[in-house]
């Protein structure tokens, strides 16, 4: 039988497909977090987009009208850069990212570079929208020359306004297609950032529901840590995928706003 709905107070929520497209929030979605807070719950964003730090997030959320500070995030970035301190530290990494990637991990203490040199440790790729073919090349030596290889996600694509643009599983495949390798994904679907997430909230896994428009990364990550998961079709998977995907969930919504008229009844 499936959770109640309405005992859930931790609402782990994607954000790219799930809460708004580019800069167009979705309808419902002030009102759902909102309510949110009205029950004495508490939203935080779990985010595979590597692309932007923290503060670039709170930026964006603020200008869309929601209420958010840096409590209320847990990056894939985040997370790399709790793994690469871990595992890496004073080793020589070199991202394939954008320059905000790039900040965040050296606020870690991680030791970047962003050019080929000797003695370089291990290859982390993110979601690059700053991507040049000097990168590509760049990053095809190193695995070939036997690097370690991680990355920040495995989405193929990040919705946008007019459809889907690649996003870092898509350019880890081109490096595939050069090199015949593959990364350690960090990001969803492990677990690691949803348990993160409980941990530091003072909820409970009976109390927490991952919501997200992707199968393999959001629904799976919450699968994955044995939480309740809600699937919005508001962004990448459509109806027809849920047939034959691994992954499955335990509610299936049309958007945000479906999930409000069920738990606001």
């Amino acid at each position: 039988m499936k959770d109640n709905l309405k005992n859930k107070k931790l609402y782990l929520l994607d954000m790219d497909g799930t809460i708004y497209i580019d800069d167009v929030l979705f309808d419902a979605t002030l009102d759902f977090l909102d309510f949110i807070k009205s029950i004495g719950g508490r939203y935080v964003f779990l985010t595979n987009n590597s692309s932007k730090s923290i503060i670039e997030y709170i930026s964006k959320l603020t200008y869309l009208g929601i209420e958010a500070d840096k409590t209320n995030f847990l990056t894939s970035s985040q997370a790399t850069a709790l793994y690469l301190r871990e595992n890496y530290m004073g080793k020589k990494i070199y991202v394939l990212g954008t320059k905000s990637l790039k900040k965040e991990l050296k606020e870690y203490d991680i030791y970047v570079v962003d050019i080929y040199e000797e003695g370089i440790d291990c290859l982390v790729v993110g979601y690059d929208t700053e991507l040049t073919y000097k990168k590509l090349v760049e990053g095809s030596r190193l695995l070939t020359e036997g690097v370690d290889f991680i990355a920040t996600n495995p989405d193929y694509v990040c919705p946008v306004s007019f459809g889907y643009v690649p996003d870092c599983g898509s350019i880890c495949d081109m490096l595939y297609n050069a090199t015949k390798r593959r990364p350690k994904f960090i990001g969803k679907p492990n677990a690691t950032m949803v348990e993160l997430a409980i941990k530091n909230s003072g909820f409970t896994s009976e109390e927490t529901i991952v919501i997200g428009d992707r199968l393999y990364t959001d629904i799976a990550a919450g699968n994955a840590a044995q939480v309740t998961t809600a699937l919005v079709l508001s962004g990448e998977t459509k109806r027809e995928d849920i047939e034959v995907s691994e992954f499955t969930p335990d509610y299936i919504f049309k958007d945000i706003g479906e999930i409000l008229k069920n738990i606001s009844k």
